[in-house]
């Protein structure tokens, strides 16, 4: 039987958990820049998402699923731009882009995603 892990955990929810060597991120939102536009929020959210996966034994290499909300959707265009830099090359996940209201109005975009860990 295989136990939970979770780390960064509040009182609403945890940033990480993990189970079955599958990595599961709380969604990841601009807390350092929620005022700036959709590509600087975009970095930071990344960022965000590179320094969870390593806390918790793998990158982003290993990215199994990406779900992506955006406040507007015209804003795909500049996210993508900082998203194709920012993804590993032959290891693209399958992706999901919808537009949705996020719960803070500031927000542009928040990014969810799964990764598997490393085989030991």
């Amino acid at each position: 039987m295989t136990d939970i892990t979770r780390h960064d955990v509040g009182a609403r929810m945890s940033e990480i958990a993990v189970f079955n060597n599958v990595v599961y991120l709380a969604g990841q939102v601009a807390e350092v820049n929620p005022d700036a536009g959709i590509t600087r929020q975009t970095e930071e959210v990344l960022g965000h998402i590179d320094r969870l996966l390593a806390k918790a034994g793998t990158d982003k290499s290993r990215i199994l699923q990406c779900q992506i909300y955006l406040k507007d959707i015209a804003d795909i265009a500049a996210m993508n731009a900082v998203w194709d830099q920012w993804v590993a090359g032959g290891n693209t996940p399958p992706r999901a882009t919808v537009q949705a209201e996020l719960a803070d109005s500031r927000w542009r975009i928040e990014v969810v995603v799964c990764a598997a860990l490393p085989v030991a």
